[in-house]
């Protein structure tokens, strides 16, 4: 974000957290960085806060906006820091986590001093054109770790005046209308029970039917080109997953461990692990690689309650999977194979133009990253000389690496402008060590395969998510769960209706009826509402002359066409996926 910008949301960063304490004067104090679109601030407030909190605490920013009060920087020792935030014991351990010899600066706003690299604005003066609004409370752990306190996250959306400020929420408003949450209760596609548990959707039948096309759509195109689908369990023993690197890196992100008879299972975040015990249960020679394991895999993963959203952040998702074992003068081909599948199943979708792509490597000051025997800059050349040779434009994004290796994400925004990772392709040297997985050469030596882990069309549930959200519910025919709905005129006509259906499921056609004693206009109203693509609108005339009259969700122009026409055209257009309504022409 623009400098000016990110010091005016930090400044009122700072005059939240100065107003929380007028509020709550024992209230203890997190952090309060400025984000996309505005800022937050995490407290542990002494009395109890609700959404109605918000409107007294931005009345009470407002109050201190007016009181043109200067925010004064001050350096002090370290000493001098930890004795000026003895009673804060966050506050303490950013302190005590700061390098030796590191400047440490704190702000003064009124009464209210807080620890704070800055820059901020002069004073509040300069706050008073500002456009902001306390937006949502939500609870957050302590740095992210389960481990640590909760805290009460206050949400606020700012911008350089009221203006930019009231566009921005009436972009939102129109944005919000597309969210797949409220579209997914609308057009009846899953729904989620406290009873079962946060983050665990299930599927209506709808919903069901989305799900089924693609998986039906991806398994199929993965077999063309050479996939080998398997099924493997969705749990293993936790050494599997010791032994893998995952236990130790993403211990966290993992369920507990289940006891059974001595030994601990867990459910699987990953599905490699099985995958590598798979291509290793027999010597493997140079003539079968690559060899491409893929499957559509049920993994899990510990989610904190406030990053669950909706489709796009659950606890238990299935991948459409897949691990290439491979030569290493095989690998530049098979990675350009797997950028061009993704890339033919973005086109499928329609969304091949809302994707953007990041070249995700790692950072030697984290310890996140497994050494690999010195084979990061190896790999991490190979991928950008890959990504370069296929013509991506592409980001580069340091410490975003998988442990194991650097990786190509596909990077897709939802409505709100959120960007969240759609498929991932990454290269791997290290998993093949830990599990001492070989093939025989042309020279009867032994050598080690290189693995890329990709997904194709990504997690079933974040996919459909995004489009619900593109497709603001009104899908293409090839995967929408209805293709038809039939409105009869009369009741004299339902024998003659119900006989058409029946034929339309034969074909393949997925097919809905209304046969209600209500008007048409109604029964079109409702049908539009449904999304469903196309209506057919049967009555004496229809009957007679063997025509149907079909009107199409996107035109909203009505045609009448031969029955045999008619579904041709809808079953072209559906096994040709195509993203424009067409059949009724």
């Amino acid at each position: 974000m623009p400098e000016k910008l990110e010091i005016l949301r930090h400044s009122l960063a700072h005059v939240l957290a100065y107003a929380a304490k007028k509020f709550d004067p024992e209230v203890q104090f997190g952090i309060g960085p400025a984000i996309e679109d505005g800022f937050y601030y995490d407290f542990i407030f002494s009395k109890s806060v609700s959404d109605e909190t918000l409107a007294v605490l931005e009345k009470e920013m407002q109050a201190i906006i007016k009181e043109d009060l200067p925010f004064v920087r001050e350096e002090l020792s370290r000493e001098a820091a930890l004795e000026k935030f003895a009673n804060e014991p966050h506050k303490l351990e950013l302190i005590r986590e700061l390098p030796e010899g590191e400047v440490i600066s704190i702000y003064t706003l009124g009464d209210f001093v807080d620890l704070c690299r800055g820059p901020h604005v002069e004073s509040t003066k300069n706050l008073r054109n500002a456009g902001f609004t306390l937006s949502s409370l939500a609870g957050a752990y302590w740095r992210g770790n389960s481990d640590n306190d909760v805290m009460q996250r206050i949400y606020a959306f700012a911008f350089n005046n009221k203006k930019e400020l009231k566009v921005f929420l009436k972009r939102r408003e129109e944005a919000l209308k597309r969210d797949h949450r409220r579209l997914g209760e609308e057009l009846d596609l899953f729904v989620f029970s406290d009873l079962v548990g946060k983050g665990l959707p299930l599927m209506t039948p709808k919903g069901s039917t989305i799900r089924r096309i693609l998986e039906r759509f991806i398994v199929d195109e993965e077999v063309k080109r050479g996939y080998l689908h398997v099924y493997t369990p969705d749990l293993g023993r936790k050494e599997l997953y010791e032994t893998s690197g995952h236990w130790q890196h993403y211990q966290d992100s993992m369920y507990p461990p289940m006891d059974l008879e001595g030994q601990e299972y867990v459910l699987r975040p990953m599905s490699c692990p099985h995958h590598f015990m798979l291509y290793k249960s027999r010597q493997r020679s140079y003539r079968e690689l690559p060899m491409r394991y893929a499957e559509l895999a049920s993994q899990f993963r510990r989610e904190l309650s406030g990053t669950l959203s909706g489709l796009i952040r659950v606890m238990s998702f299935h991948l459409a999977d897949s691990h290439i074992l491979c030569r290493a003068d095989q690998l530049a081909e098979e990675f350009s194979k797997t950028v061009e599948l993704a890339q033919f199943v973005m086109e499928s979708l329609g969304i091949a133009e809302l994707v953007t792509y990041r070249a995700s490597l790692h950072d030697p000051e984290k310890d996140k990253f497994d050494d690999g025997s010195g084979k990061w800059e190896k790999s991490e050349s190979m991928l950008l000389a890959a990504l370069d040779n296929l013509g991506l434009e592409y980001t580069v994004a340091k410490g975003e690496a998988a442990f194991y290796g650097p990786k190509l994400d596909i990077q897709i925004k939802n409505v709100l402008g959120k960007e969240d990772t759609i498929i991932t392709i990454q290269l791997d040297f290290v998993l093949p060590e830990r599990f001492d997985l070989d093939y025989v050469t042309s020279e009867d030596s032994r050598e080690r395969p290189v693995v890329i882990h990709r997904s194709s069309i990504g997690c079933l549930e974040r996919t459909m998510a995004f489009l619900i959200e593109h497709y603001a519910g009104k899908f293409p025919s090839w995967f929408s769960p209805v293709n038809l709905r039939i409105l009869t005129l009369s009741e004299e006509i339902i024998p003659y209706a119900e006989k058409f259906a029946t034929e339309l499921r034969i074909a393949g056609v997925r097919v809905e009826t209304d046969f209600r004693n209500e008007s048409l206009g109604k029964k079109i109203r409702e049908g539009r509402n449904a999304r469903i693509p196309y209506l057919a609108i049967l009555g004496a005339n229809e009957m007679e002359s063997g025509e149907v009259a079909i009107r199409n969700r996107d035109t909203q122009e009505q045609n009448t066409l031969p029955l045999a026409t008619f579904v041709a055209n809808l079953q072209r257009e559906i096994d040709e996926r195509a993203i424009k309504l067409t059949a009724n022409e």
